[in-house]
Formats: C-alpha cells, structure tokens, sequence
C-alpha cells in the first residue's frame, strides 16, 4: 500500500477521498455558477430568461444537447444574440456522435458508454465542420464528449485556427469519476468538466485537488443520468468542489435529443421548470451557506463563453 501512496504523491494526486476545503475560484473570485441544460432552442433560450427575470434566478450559462447540426444559420445567430446581449454563455453540442450512425455497438447491451463518441475520421471531420460554422455565426462555448474531438479541438485553439478565447466544455456522457481521469481531461484541452452524477463530496473534493478546471455538477440528473436529486447537498459541492458550474437536470422528464419542432411544447416546458428548480437551489445556497460567493450575472466575464456578434 505504502508504493501506492507514494506513486500517487509522485503523480500529484490525492491518495484517498476526503472532505478538503477548496480554495480554488473562477477568474473573478467566485466560487458558483449557474447553468440551465438541455435549452435546445433560442426560443427556450428567451423563455427561460423571462421565467429567470421574474423569479430573479441568476443564469451565466446555457447549454443545448441534440446539436449544431439540427440547428439552423438563424436559430444559431439567434442564441448568439441573445447570449452576447445578456453576457450569458451559449455552449452548443456537436453532431454526430455514434448514436446518430449506422453502427450498432452503440445499441448493445455492453456498449451504450460509446454512443455519444465520434465514429470513425469522418465524424471527427462532422463534427469540426459544426464547431467551425458555429465559431462563424459567433458562438464561442463547445461540448464535446469524445476525448480525440476535444484534444484536436484544443490543437486548434492553440494553433490560431480557432478562437483563443473558445471554450471547451467536456460532456457528462463521458463520466469522469476520479482525480486521474479528470486531469487528463484537464491537460488536453478542456476548460470545464462535467463529472459523474452520483459522486460523493468526498470523492468531488478528491478530484478538486488534482484540478483547477471548474467543474459541471449536476444537483438535479435527468433520468438518463440517473435522476438523482441532490438539492440539499449543494452547500458542500461549493465548499469542496469550488469553483463549479451547478446545473439542474430534471427528474421524470422525456428525453427530448435530438430536438424537432415536433416537441417544441416539452421543450419549452421543460426550461421553464429547470430555471425554476434553479431558483430552489439558489435560494437554498441563501438560507444554508449565505457567504457563498457567486460571479455576477449578466457580465462578461474572462472565463466565460459569451458569444460574439
């Protein structure tokens, strides 16, 4: 046991899931975030903001789940628009991933972890052919759920051949669940991480250690994810996990990806309740852990994918 310890301290990473106060912030000091999922629309990018300013709920990101390919020039400039008028990131999935192919590993019973992978050079190709149109109508926020996709995204960036200020957001389909696995995450390229959905504070508080990425914590999981509700654990994702982006999922929910006129009512439905358990969560963190601290919204901050028009 005592080379494994060591060899973990040679890899600076923790040797065990403990409870440890983070210290680490978002680039303005804050230590939370909030991001509304699945808005696979500009129309329920605008109906969740109006749901939001009336309930006074904070939102500094939304983020879409079926993908740049089953979203129109205009409905793209159009989540571009309102984002960079409200300072509000704007991260968009790309398309396609195995489960829209004709392979069927996806489907079996062994293989359902890789349906969100790109499949094959042509999908890589697909998928930079999103990205790059995307980056042209102004969106500057990616989530990718292929390792190779987010390190040759990253090249990209590095190179010039993509904004510098891009952000790569890697997917909760991926599921990282410890320190290594994270911070490999973290040194090829991506800027926030979502992780698993039924970690504990401890093993959350383990991989902070290894990190300084945010990281994307659901506290509400749609069913696909697991369903867990998790509201009341909040005040110690911030404590432990700082910085992180908290995302409200929703329980007995449909899936809706990839979206379609055909359940533009669910989808609108669905944001307006997401932006409303957000507002529980938040008022939750008032009463339970007042002297949180959480970046301003509506601002644009370094760290923060706003689009560019």
């Amino acid at each position: 046991m005592q080379k494994s310890i060591d060899a973990l301290k040679s890899l600076e990473l923790p040797i065990s899931d403990k409870k440890t106060e983070s210290s680490k912030r978002f680039a303005d000091g804050s230590q939370y975030r909030i991001e509304i999922p699945s808005t696979e629309t500009p129309e329920a990018f605008k109906r969740l903001l109006e749901i939001a300013d009336t309930i006074d709920c904070p939102v500094h990101r939304v983020s879409q789940g079926s993908g740049i390919q089953m979203l129109s020039d205009a409905q793209i400039r159009s989540f571009a628009q309102i984002g960079a008028e409200r300072n509000i990131e704007v991260c968009l999935f790309t398309t396609p991933r195995a489960n829209f192919d004709v392979g069927g590993l996806w489907n079996a019973p062994a293989g359902k972890v890789v349906q969100w992978q790109a499949r094959g050079a042509d999908q890589i190709r697909y998928s930079l052919d999103d990205i790059f149109r995307a980056c042209d109508l102004g969106i500057r926020s990616f989530l990718l759920s292929d390792f190779g996709l987010i390190q040759a995204v990253a090249k990209l960036r590095s190179s010039g051949q993509l904004p510098s200020e891009l952000i790569i957001k890697s997917s909760a389909i991926l599921a990282p669940a410890n320190p290594a696995t994270c911070q490999l995450l973290e040194s090829i390229g991506s800027d926030t991480i979502n992780v698993a959905t039924d970690l504990s504070v401890d093993q959350l508080s383990a991989i902070r250690q290894s990190i300084d990425a945010p990281l994307d914590i659901y506290v509400e999981s749609p069913d696909g994810l697991g369903g867990f509700v998790r509201h009341f654990e909040t005040p110690d994702f911030i404590q432990f996990a700082a910085p992180i982006y908290i995302k409200l999922g929703l329980r007995n929910g449909p899936d809706i990806y990839p979206y379609g006129k055909h359940l533009e009512s669910a989808a609108l439905t669905l944001s307006e309740e997401r932006v409303r358990r957000s507002k529980l969560v938040y008022d939750l963190i008032q009463r339970e852990s007042p002297q949180a601290t959480m970046s301003q919204p509506n601002v644009r901050h370094a760290d923060l994918g706003v689009p560019v028009i």
